[in-house]
């Protein structure tokens, strides 16, 4: 099967335009006959859901939460991006495109990221129409702060918890659906397979979380919008529940999977304390606005750092390394999440990390809390303030500005920020691969179409920051609703699709057969026990760096895995009654093939790009090594039974509108 990308002709600013013109509508008296199934409520589904509402179709809902409201979108905290140039920078859609290709080491599609760029104005003024506050200057405009590998300031935010007030605006508008009972909604209910009838995606299986009760449920089309597969690796900044189970469901039912690989390691993290966590937290990357980021310059002092003699506070001006700013003087601070990333790591191998374990470096506000200061009181006119007096004004503005990110600091670290350095270290965080879709977000499946970070479209192999949330509402406020209206044109005679079908009996039984398995099995050791040691291997072989003896040893490692978990796994309970260790086994048999793919992608992509680092092409200076002419496509994998078998279908990429180049952040 060939891979139709299905992008519109013409000239790229006139692409998106030129296809919604082209494409079939459905007139709203035949919405109302048509149903969609949207599997995940968080910025992309639930936006997507309460806009398919609002134009009339019939949309059911499904979330294994309890709310729509606790999807891992909340987590999201600096900001979302949009090209409006309030600030008067420079900015437009063109440099918000330029930047984004770019932030991806040229491996997304110029298509899909153009229109990214056009519609992100959209969003801000649809999200401040639902009341979304975000922060404002001083004279009631809307404000903006900078984020890595970018020139301007087009971040759009509300304190350090953007996407739990974006979500907040779309789960408001989806409950407006609900309460006209456009949108039914499925919580504590999770998809567990994709039911095709006739070639086209007409349904899911879900099992509801709180009975056991296993569902059929029918529609004229599906959307996944459940969000990344971070969780592989165990340790990430996803929830402890994000999964990949879904997206995987569908890949085992021909929806090729592209660059799973390309995973984004945020450099802003609190860092490992031990083997008894369950998950890591973010410090958001806008904290690099203020925060510069050092070690010491001696390993000396860093050892002493380490073992307690000494405190970050002592070491003076001249005897801390910022490397950041050292190697990357025009950007600084402000580098891509990739680059920060692979910095810090290179200087806590080389010895000068600064917690007990020796991976962390800081990210101190010392120099911000003193500007910001001195600003304040020149504002106030205060002679000759005091260095406490500057201190505890400009202590204020930054807890104005990253108040709730400070506090969260402290509650885990037990140590104040405002006084001494935070300590960071680079964590799993996003992945940038993901089911591949069209240019109108379909799937190799008809009918079945992937919005929001479970889809690979926009970010190439490594995303900027503020860009997740922007592609989330992009796809389901803006783009989803128009092409799926392409597809369901042909069905306004169709009628209720039933679920006596042969097709729906084969999924359910499918899905039962591997239930009852996990249940019956009568193992020894506990899901997690499983689950830690798949993230070890992931994060020691296809983490940071990855080389070919490595990736390698992991296929082999993860393969053997496998075969042990479904030996030796014990799920306690039954399949009819709630039963956590039965979601968490079946999420973890998805991780432990999808793992596999991912160290097979990372294997046969003989570069470094964004992301996916092969220790083995590298520059000089250690920064990523492309291969362009041998690389420069998407890498899509067609599920044939194990992923040892999987099979690749190359979708070249074609940069016509942008120069492709080297990055450089110097």
């Amino acid at each position: 099967m060939s891979l139709d990308s299905k992008l519109p002709k013409g000239p790229l600013a006139d692409k998106w335009t030129k296809h919604k013109n082209d494409i079939d509508l459905v007139n709203p008296a035949n919405k109302r006959n048509i149903d969609v199934i949207v599997v995940g409520t968080g910025l992309a589904g639930g936006s997507a859901a309460a806009t398919l509402a609002e134009l009339g179709y019939n949309v059911k809902t499904f979330c294994y939460q309890d709310s729509p409201r606790r999807a891992h979108s909340i987590a999201a905290q600096g900001g979302i991006n949009a090209a409006k140039n309030y600030q008067g920078d420079g900015d437009s859609t063109y440099r918000l495109f330029y930047d984004t290709i770019k932030g991806g080491d040229y491996r997304s599609r110029e298509e899909n990221v153009y229109r990214l760029a056009e519609v992100s104005g959209n969003i801000i003024d649809q999200c401040v129409a639902q009341g979304v506050p975000f922060a404002r200057e001083y004279g009631g405009l809307l404000d903006n702060r900078s984020f890595g590998g970018v020139l301007v300031s087009r971040t759009f935010y509300a304190k350090g918890q953007t996407g739990q007030q974006l979500l907040l605006g779309a789960y408001s508008a989806m409950n407006r659906q609900i309460n006209r009972g456009k949108i039914k909604s499925y919580n504590r209910h999770e998809m567990l397979d994709l039911v095709i009838v006739n070639g086209k995606a007409r349904g899911i299986i879900a099992r509801d979380l709180v009975s056991g009760e296993i569902q059929r449920h029918s529609a004229h089309a599906v959307v996944v919008a459940t969000g990344g597969y971070g969780n592989v690796f165990f340790l990430s900044t996803n929830a402890m529940g994000s999964n990949v189970t879904a997206a995987w469901k569908i890949h085992k039912r021909g929806a090729y999977f592209a660059n799973p690989c390309y995973t984004q390691i945020h450099p802003t993290c609190i860092p490992v304390s031990g083997d008894h966590q369950s998950k890591l937290t973010l410090m958001s990357e806008s904290l690099r606005n203020d925060g510069r980021i050092w070690v010491p310059k001696s390993k000396e002092d860093a050892e002493a750092i380490r073992t307690g003699k000494k405190r970050p506070t002592e070491l003076k001006e001249d005897e801390r390394d910022y490397y950041l700013e050292r190697r990357y003087p025009s950007f600084g601070n402000l580098v891509p999440r990739d680059v920060a990333s692979r910095a810090a790591k290179e200087r806590c191998d080389a010895g000068y990390g600064v917690n007990k374990t020796g991976e962390a470096v800081y990210l101190d506000f010392e120099a911000a809390i003193m500007r910001y200061g001195s600003e304040q009181a020149a504002i106030e006119d205060i002679q000759n303030p005091s260095k406490e007096v500057i201190r505890e004004m400009g202590e204020k503005v930054i807890e104005a500005k990253y108040g709730n990110l400070f506090q969260m600091y402290e509650k885990i670290v037990d140590e104040n920020p405002y006084k001494t350095p935070m300590m960071i270290y680079p964590a799993v965080h996003y992945t940038m691969g993901g089911v591949w879709v069209d240019y109108d977000l379909q799937t190799t499946i008809p009918g079945c179409y992937a919005a929001g970070e479970a889809n690979f479209s926009d970010h190439g192999a490594n995303r900027l920051g503020a860009s997740a949330l922007m592609q989330g509402l992009a796809d389901g406020y803006f783009v989803l609703p128009y092409t799926i209206g392409d597809y369901l044109a042909d069905d306004i005679r169709t009628g209720p699709i039933s679920t006596d079908s042969p097709e729906f009996e084969e999924a359910e039984n499918n899905v039962r057969s591997i239930l009852d398995k996990l249940i019956n099995n009568n193992g020894t050791k506990p899901v997690d026990h499983f689950h830690k040691r798949l993230g070890k291997i992931m994060w020691n072989k296809c983490g940071m760096s990855r080389n070919e003896k490595d990736l390698k040893d992991a296929i082999d490692e993860i393969k053997a895995l496998r075969e042990e978990f479904w030996k030796d796994v014990k799920v306690p309970g039954g399949l009819n009654e709630v039963n956590q260790e039965l979601e968490k086994a079946a999420r973890v048999a998805d991780f432990l093939e999808l793992g596999e793919l991912f160290a097979k992608d990372a294997l046969h992509r003989n570069e470094s790009c964004g992301g996916h680092f092969r220790e083995e092409y590298q520059t000089p200076e250690g920064e990523a090594l492309r291969d362009d002419e041998n690389f420069m496509y998407v890498a899509s994998w067609e599920y044939k039974g194990e992923p040892a078998d999987a099979v690749l279908h190359k979708e070249e990429l074609n940069y016509e509108n942008i120069e492709v180049k080297t990055r450089s952040y110097k």
